[in-house]
């Protein structure tokens, strides 16, 4: 049978499908017969009528009541739906990895209260992008059609809640156990989920935990849960002095990132982190592969391959890492974001499992995390710059003219325009949502780091 409602506007929902995932305000773009439409799109899309799917949420007001919009629609086809409540994305993608399920996770991550969002994912955790099936779960929605066609009198999907919470934090820590001294960590969960997630693995853990914002509030009365964003990182930086810990750790709303603060309150660059990670992840498989993207820092493919491993290199987004990681069989790879992708979790990212690296590797030394980590810091990164450009092509074309004859230098274009010199490099890419153009850029040492970003700054302002 079939049945067909009022469909949402055709051109409202590119606003709201985005490339990795379903994101929008509420209820103005995102409402519970959208979540309940997408539930029946998701279910004919994966093909799990007749099967299961699993359904998260994280602590948006607005959360629990599209999950179970979702759920409902889902069910409606025949499929029946494993709601597991309160949960961070990687717990989400456990759930999915470990019952084999196709995913469901509400969140809107970092972004603003009045935000939510659907993150998909097939059968153990394979992304759902659209180029995999996401565009198709559009465009049904779009149709209007509301029930996926099954035979009369078949039954409707059984909706059912399981707690894994305690399965999600054995498994971590059985991947990366955590041994030796007893550190102090501050943790900085933003009223995000980690305030959810962090006691039950690190409780496990013989850390003493400060604790920071762990109370679950969607609407982020102390600051945003957007660790990549440095004013969102001084309480911590703050805390982890005042109480002279070993190390502290911030994980956005959702806590699929992880950012480091050092002892002396200092913020620890991610590629630094993907490096360490990396180191170890190389020591349980020498030989193995490594991701990285194209903005990481260029210590990391340096210590990959002085350690014997392979290092890949893929344009920036979780879709490009995850394809590269299933083609290559790489057992790591990192993102300038905070985002790290382990092979033994499906390939999918988890800020905990970084997070449990760092206290693992402080742990097994007797080192100051700045001491531990020097080794990976071997360059000068300028961080992320945003410039808003009207043609970003035009503006993108005058940088690499401007750089195209210097002796030394090699151009690529596989994400934007990277130019490349023994002493330097940096990556100017289009934003895919904005007027933007962004820059990185990295140097041997300050100066040549400062030279080389201003220089492209005032050619990109000029334009």
């Amino acid at each position: 049978m079939s049945a067909t409602r009022e469909p949402p506007n055709p051109k409202a929902l590119p606003d709201i499908f985005k490339a990795y995932d379903v994101r929008g305000l509420v209820p103005e773009q995102l409402d519970a017969d959208l979540a309940r439409s997408v539930g029946v799109a998701f279910v004919r899309v994966t093909g799990s009528a007749g099967g299961s799917v699993v359904v998260g949420h994280d602590m948006r007001p607005s959360s629990p009541g599209l999950a179970q919009a979702f759920a409902e629609g889902a069910a409606s086809t025949g499929a029946d739906v494993v709601m597991i409540g309160l949960a961070s994305t990687d717990q989400l993608y456990f759930a999915s990895g470990s019952l084999g399920l196709p995913g469901a996770m509400f969140t809107a991550s970092h972004n603003p209260a009045q935000y939510n969002g659907i993150k998909l994912c097939r059968a153990r955790a394979v992304p759902v992008g659209m180029d995999t099936g996401l565009s198709e779960i559009r465009d049904l929605v779009a149709s209007g059609e509301v029930v996926a066609s099954r035979p009369a009198g078949e039954r409707s999907g059984e909706i059912t809640a399981v707690d894994v919470l305690s399965d999600y934090a054995d498994h971590l820590l059985s991947l990366v156990p955590v041994e030796g001294r007893r550190l102090k960590v501050v943790v900085d969960a933003g009223n995000g989920m980690a305030g959810h997630t962090a006691p039950a693995v690190l409780g496990m853990v013989d850390v003493e935990v400060v604790p920071m914002y762990f109370e679950l509030d969607g609407t982020f009365p102390n600051h945003e849960a957007n660790p990549i964003d440095a004013a969102n990182m001084r309480d911590l930086q703050d805390r982890v002095r005042e109480v002279q810990a070993d190390l502290g750790l911030a994980f956005d709303g959702d806590a699929d990132r992880c950012f480091l603060v050092d002892e002396r309150g200092e913020i620890v660059n991610p590629s630094v982190l993907t490096a360490l990670i990396a180191t170890r992840e190389l020591e349980k498989e020498p030989g193995a592969t490594v991701i990285h993207n194209l903005i990481t820092s260029r210590a990391v493919p340096e210590l990959v391959s002085e350690l014997g491993g392979v290092p890949v290199r893929t344009r920036v987004g979780h879709s490009f890492i995850k394809a590269t990681m299933a083609e290559t069989d790489a057992i790591f790879g990192g993102e300038h974001s905070g985002h790290f992708y382990f092979r033994d979790f499906w390939r999918a990212d988890s800020g905990m499992l970084a997070a449990l690296h760092a206290l693992a590797a402080l742990a097994s030394t007797d080192q100051t995390m700045s001491s531990l980590l020097a080794v990976y810091s071997r360059y000068v990164s300028s961080g992320e710059i945003n410039s808003e450009v009207g043609d970003q092509d035009a503006a993108l074309r005058e940088v690499e003219r401007q750089y195209v004859e210097e002796a030394g230098v090699s151009i690529d274009h596989l994400d934007g325009l990277t130019v490349t010199h023994d002493e330097w490099w940096f990556n100017v890419r289009a934003s895919n949502t904005e007027p933007l153009l962004r820059l990185n850029v990295e140097g041997a040492d300050e100066a040549r780091m400062v030279h080389v970003r201003d220089d492209v700054l005032a050619t990109i302002s000029a334009q």
